[in-house]
């Protein structure tokens, strides 16, 4: 049941990237992945499972805005 949440959870953020940055869904998908917000995510110790999925979103776009 956890990981059903959390897949769909996961799932709604991945499409309101895709909104928010105006690519297809794929290429979101392979973003969201590999960031560090995926693996907070995936990992119950960091809470961020509990937060909402626009506060992830803007976790994730901050991410993807710093400087690699």
């Amino acid at each position: 049941m956890r990981d059903t949440v959390l897949w769909r959870k996961q799932s709604r953020i991945i499409m309101k990237l895709a909104d928010a940055l105006q690519i297809d869904a794929e290429r979101a998908l392979d973003l969201f992945y590999s960031t560090k917000v995926y693996q907070q995510l995936a990992d119950p110790k960091y809470g961020l499972q509990l937060m909402s999925d626009d506060y992830i979103l803007e976790e994730l776009i901050e991410e993807l805005r710093e400087p690699h």
